[in-house]
C-alpha cells in the first residue's frame, strides 16, 4: 500500500473527520475506524446506508481484496452492468490490447447518457469533454461522482489538480488506469459525497457532473452541505443539475406521469430551489446553460454521434450561446451548471 503523501494529508475519516494515517494496508482514524486501501485507493466507505448499491458492494470487495482480486481483479460487482454485459466485457478483458479501457467501454451508456449509448463495446478513443472553467495552476479539483474520470482528464489537462471520489471500486479502478495510459496525475478515492473524507477548506474547485441528480432531495442537500465545507474560502462549485421546465427534462417527467423519483431516477429541479440550496450551504450562485433537449450532450463529442444527433447537439449548442445574452433561457434549458463561490464569513 502506498497512498499518495498529498493525497493523504488531506484525507480525513468520513465519519469523524479526524486524520487518517496508515496502518498496514489500511488507513486508520484516532478513534479507531479503519478502511482498506485497493491499489493504492483509499476505500472510505462507512457501511451504513448508500445512495447507490454498488457501494455496499464496493465495501465488500475492499474488505476482502485478497480474495476477490484473485476471482475478480478488476471488481466487476462492483460496477453496474448487465449478465450479457458482463459476459462479453471478460471476454474483451481477456483479450485486451491496451488502448480502450474495455470497462470505459461498457460504462460510457451509463456515465455519458442515452446520446452514447450506440458506442457501448465500441469505443475507438476516450470521449473527454470540454471542462468550462479558466486554465489553472496546479489548484485543486475535486470531482464528485467521477466513475470513469472523464472530467477529472478534462481537468487535469487544463491544469488542475484533480482528485476524484466515486462508490464504485471498479469504476475508480478504471479511471486510475485511464490518467495512467494518458499521462495524467489524477489521485482517486473510493466515497460517498454525502460524507466527503477530505479536510474542510482543502479544495479549491468542486465540480460534478449527472451525479447529485440521482440523490433524493435530502441526501442531494447533505452532499451540497458538504460541498461548501471541503472548498477554500472563495473557492468554487461548479455542479450540473437537471431542471424541471426543460423541454426534454418534461418529457420524461410526463413518462413517470410526474410521480415522485425513487432509488437511481433522476430527480428534476426548479432554479429557485439550487438557488436556496446552494446559496444556503455554499455561497453567493449563479447559473449557466449546459445544454437544451437533453442531458450530457457534449459538443466536444459532435465527431462521435450519428448524423440525427449532430443536429440536437448543434442546436444545442447554438441556444447555449444564446443563454449568454438572454439568461431567463436557463429556466428552460435541461442541463444547467450551478456556480456557487464560498464567500469567507466574516467576524
Amino acid at each position: 500500500m502506498a497512498v499518495d503523501p498529498s493525497l493523504l494529508k488531506c484525507l480525513v475519516c468520513p465519519r469523524h473527520a479526524m486524520r487518517l494515517s496508515e496502518a498496514g494496508s489500511s488507513l486508520c482514524c484516532e478513534a479507531g475506524h479503519q478502511y482498506p486501501v485497493v491499489d493504492d485507493i483509499p476505500v472510505l466507505l462507512d457501511g451504513g446506508p448508500q445512495t447507490l448499491w454498488v457501494a455496499e458492494s464496493s465495501l465488500k470487495q475492499a474488505q476482502h481484496r485478497d480474495v476477490d482480486a484473485a476471482g475478480d481483479p478488476y471488481y466487476l460487482d462492483t460496477i453496474g452492468l448487465s449478465e450479457h454485459e458482463r459476459d462479453e466485457l471478460k471476454e474483451r478483458l481477456r483479450k485486451w490490447d491496451g488502448c480502450i479501457d474495455p470497462l470505459v467501454s461498457f460504462l460510457i451508456g451509463a456515465t455519458n447518457g442515452i446520446a452514447y449509448k450506440h458506442l457501448i463495446g465500441k469505443l475507438q478513443e476516450y470521449p473527454i469533454p470540454e471542462l468550462h472553467l479558466p486554465p489553472a495552476n496546479g489548484q485543486v479539483l475535486l470531482d464528485v461522482g467521477c466513475n470513469w474520470g472523464r472530467w477529472c482528464i478534462a481537468a487535469a489537462r487544463l491544469g488542475y489538480t484533480p482528485i476524484g471520489i466515486d462508490p464504485s471500486l471498479g469504476a475508480v479502478l478504471a479511471a486510475k488506469r485511464v490518467a495512467a495510459q494518458l499521462g495524467l496525475n489524477v489521485k482517486f478515492v473510493v466515497g460517498d459525497a454525502r460524507f466527503l473524507p477530505f479536510r474542510t477548506g482543502s479544495m479549491d474547485v468542486v465540480f460534478s457532473y449527472s451525479v447529485l441528480q440521482h440523490f433524493g432531495k435530502g441526501d442531494a442537500s447533505r452532499a451540497i452541505k458538504e460541498v461548501g465545507r471541503v472548498l477554500q474560502a472563495n473557492g468554487k462549485s461548479v455542479i450540473q443539475m437537471p431542471t424541471v421546465l426543460g423541454i426534454r427534462c418534461m418529457y420524461h417527467q410526463a413518462r413517470r406521469r410526474f410521480r415522485e423519483a425513487r432509488d437511481f431516477e433522476v430527480r428534476y429541479w426548479s432554479i429557485p430551489a439550487l438557488r436556496q440550496v446552494f446559496t444556503k450551504h455554499v455561497g453567493r450562485t449563479t447559473f449557466s446553460v449546459d445544454c437544451f433537449f437533453g442531458i450530457g450532450l457534449q459538443a466536444a463529442d459532435l465527431r462521435l454521434m450519428p448524423p440525427s444527433l449532430r443536429v440536437v447537439i448543434r442546436a444545442s449548442e447554438l441556444l447555449r450561446k444564446t443563454s449568454r445574452v438572454l439568461p431567463w433561457f436557463c429556466y428552460v434549458a435541461d442541463s444547467v451548471y450551478v456556480e456557487s463561490t464560498r464567500v469567507e464569513a466574516t467576524a
